[in-house]
Parts: C-alpha cells; sequence; structure tokens
C-alpha cells in the first residue's frame, strides 16, 4: 500500500470502528503480512529455535491433538514431566492439549519455556 491507499474508516451504530479498503490492497497485505510470518518461521528454525523437522515428524505435528501435544512428545516428555516443568496439572495440561481448555499467556509462555520454544511454536493457529 503506498500513498494513493483509498481506505475508509466508519463507527458502526455500536461504537465498533471499522476500516474499508479495495479488495487489491487487502489481499496486499495479507501478502505482506504472510511473508513477514514466513521470514519470522525461517529466522527462528535458523537459529535453532525450531528443529528441522522430516516429513513424517511435519505429517504427525499436523495431524497431532494440538501442536503443544506434538511438540512434547518429540521431546520425549511425558505430560506430568511437562506439566511439572510449567507448574501446571497433568490433568490441565491434558485438557489444554486436547482443546478442552484454553491455557493463559503466562502459562503458555512456561510451556514454550518448558519445551525450549518460541510461542508461536505451541499455539494453533486460527487459520
Amino acid at each position: 500500500m503506498g500513498k494513493s491507499s483509498t481506505m475508509t474508516f466508519l463507527t458502526t451504530p455500536g461504537g465498533e470502528e471499522l476500516a474499508i479498503m479495495p479488495r487489491r490492497e487487502f489481499e496486499a497485505l495479507q501478502e505482506a503480512l504472510e511473508a513477514a510470518e514466513h521470514a519470522r518461521d525461517l529466522a527462528d528454525y535458523r537459529a535453532g529455535r525450531i528443529p528441522g523437522l522430516s516429513p513424517d515428524e511435519t505429517r504427525a505435528l499436523v495431524s497431532a491433538a494440538s501442536p503443544l501435544a506434538f511438540w512434547r512428545g518429540y521431546r520425549g516428555m511425558t505430560q506430568r514431566e511437562l506439566a511439572r516443568k510449567a507448574g501446571i496439572t497433568q490433568n490441565y495440561l491434558s485438557e489444554i492439549e486436547n482443546g478442552k481448555r484454553t491455557a493463559g499467556v503466562m502459562k503458555i509462555m512456561k510451556l514454550a519455556a518448558a519445551l525450549d520454544l518460541p510461542i508461536e511454536a505451541i499455539v494453533e493457529d486460527p487459520d
């Protein structure tokens, strides 16, 4: 997007502020965000923060109950071990891994630290 952006801002009757932009600008913005995410992921890999995965490991990650469950197994940890390291109960960890409960940011940070991974590796991508 450059100086010729034709973005318009509106406020709904409920007070929510909305931005309206041409589809081509929206798609360019989406592409830029995806490129930034890819660059971050590549930097994490190159810095050793996320290990490279074989094709079989990648399939296991995609089919796992959650990224958290995959990475715990990848690191060779039991739920009990990870829960202890993160300061939560094994039952709570099981519920997080299976999508029955959500964890707050501080808990996610502790889990990521216990797995020696960036937070982004263990949280579900909303897309």
